[in-house]
């Protein structure tokens, strides 16, 4: 050292404290080192980070399901179509809908309602690689994206879903209960936008709930 007349920087001791140094190289050859203790500064500057990620995970969340909400999801989205314009891997996009969710709310309540979406949320979450995007776009409605598979690993992957969803009995005390849902594929295409690629998704939807519901149909059949 002594090469630089003067340099500052933070280091942090053995015992947790962070200091602030200043180190000034004299005339004489002797180096002057003034340190500040900036412990309290240093824990505000985290705490303002914890809660600044806190705050942004909150505003990505659904508060009911704990997964994302339909602003996240559809960003996600997004950004998969800005991949595949860059020769990026292809994505199927999958939109997913409870079958007569109305019946339930009417017949056992919202809360019983709300507890069959957490469950549903909590089984398709189970069943997703790390890389998929799963969201909440509102009432009983879902997305999924599924970035790197096949047209043919898309539906291999959604036929497994339902028939998981199909099996399920969230409820102890109304063992009877079970639920289904419907699901409308299609492959993103580069020229597409957010809202040309729903609306896809969408129209599939609607007809596997026109041919008798608990089905995936893809866009264009």
């Amino acid at each position: 050292r002594g090469k630089q007349p003067f340099r500052a920087f933070e280091a942090d001791l053995c015992d947790g404290r962070w200091l602030w140094i200043t180190e000034t190289v004299r005339l004489d050859g002797w180096m002057l080192l003034v340190a500040t203790d900036i412990t309290v500064l240093r824990s505000s500057d985290r705490d303002l980070r914890q809660q600044r990620d806190r705050a942004l995970r909150a505003a990505q969340t659904d508060e009911l399901t704990r997964i994302s909400n339909r602003a996240h999801i559809l960003m996600q989205l997004g950004e998969h179509l800005s991949a595949l314009r860059r020769c990026g891997p292809p994505c199927g996009l999958v939109l997913l809908d409870l079958d007569h969710f109305k019946s339930v709310n009417d017949r056992y309540g919202h809360g019983v309602g709300d507890r069959v979406l957490q469950d549903f949320a909590h089984t398709v979450q189970g069943a997703l690689r790390r890389g998929d995007g799963f969201g909440r776009l509102g009432g009983e409605e879902f997305m999924l994206l599924l970035p790197g598979s096949s047209a043919q690993a898309v539906q291999a992957a959604v036929e497994r879903l339902l028939s998981q969803v199909g099996e399920r009995r969230p409820l102890a005390e109304v063992p009877d209960l079970g639920y289904r849902c419907s699901a409308g594929m299609y492959m993103l295409r580069p020229h597409d936008d957010e809202r040309t690629a729903c609306a896809q998704a969408d129209r599939a939807l609607y007809a596997a709930k026109a041919e008798g519901r608990g089905r995936a149909v893809w866009a264009g059949n």
